[in-house]
């Protein structure tokens, strides 16, 4: 889908802000903003993707004009959609009515993408909801501390819907538990257990997201065998994945602050030269 038949009654000032490119047609749309679609509303094709089962997103966006952009998107692929305009509210709503996913910005007003993300994984009842970052800044380096805080994937603007789209939906299906149930895993003082998607150490509760949930089951349950970047990739992020191989760094540094006593000096997630990372349980 082009961004400009998605939404070609704001494409102006969504140029202005630096979603779309600038084009020379703007100048036949000076009063866009005067009739605005309804964003939120669905066509009559799709008003019976609207029940009691549909996917909840929750959008923590300043800017109004990339909120309308993905309102009308995520709408029309039978999203509920809703928003908030800073990071104070946006935190206050995603805690009171849940999403089952959240866009989140980085640079906000009264609160910072990267604190709710903080938030966010502290909370048991919330640590396992995935998050699409939007941010404008592109360097790897910026990425990289989105990961690390908690964020599970990122779109950087100036973005096109049809690849948000496709984002949102791999997102959603990472997040979906396993058809099967497959078996506990106890190694240790570790114990993971793929049917809650719950993880302790000791006994203790060790609030997991879903993507760090399935890295760390997927190495824990092949054993003391070396995977590379890209395999990973493949097996835990999927064919659909946008995420580079520098993401399965920042993921296994996040689980070993999480699982091991010595993250410095890890039991069990090692890593393996120029090879890639193991399970290690012979110390166990």
């Amino acid at each position: 889908m082009h961004v400009n038949a998605a939404l070609p009654n704001c494409a102006p000032a969504l140029r202005q802000s630096g979603v779309l490119p600038q084009s020379r047609c703007d100048q036949n749309l000076p009063h866009a903003y005067r009739n605005r679609p309804s964003y939120g509303t669905l066509p009559p094709g799709r008003l019976a993707l609207r029940s009691n089962f549909m996917k909840r997103i929750l959008i923590i966006e300043d800017d109004r004009d990339i909120v309308e952009l993905v309102r009308y998107n995520l709408a029309n692929e039978g999203f509920q959609v809703s928003s908030a305009h800073d990071g104070s509210t946006g935190l206050n709503t995603l805690k009171k009515t849940p999403p089952d996913l959240l866009l989140l910005d980085l640079m906000l007003p009264k609160l910072s993408g990267l604190e709710i993300c903080r938030e966010i994984r502290r909370d048991d009842s919330l640590n396992r909801l995935p998050i699409l970052m939007l941010t404008a800044r592109g360097e790897e380096a910026d990425r990289v501390v989105g990961l690390e805080m908690g964020a599970d994937d990122y779109v950087t603007k100036p973005f096109s819907p049809r690849e948000l789209l496709a984002r949102v939906k791999a997102l959603l299906r990472r997040a979906e538990p396993p058809a099967d149930a497959p078996r506990t895993i106890e190694i240790g003082k570790l114990a993971i257990d793929p049917a809650s998607y719950r993880v302790s150490h000791s006994g203790k509760p060790v609030p997991l997201s879903t993507l760090e949930f399935r890295l760390l089951y997927y190495l824990a349950s092949r054993p003391n065998r070396v995977f590379t970047r890209d395999q990973l990739l493949d097996a835990v992020w999927g064919t659909d994945r946008f995420v580079t191989p520098r993401s399965v760094d920042v993921y296994v540094r996040r689980l070993r602050e999480k699982i091991e006593s010595d993250p410095e000096n890890p039991m069990h997630l090692k890593t393996v030269r120029g090879a890639g990372y193991l399970f290690e349980t012979r110390a166990a």
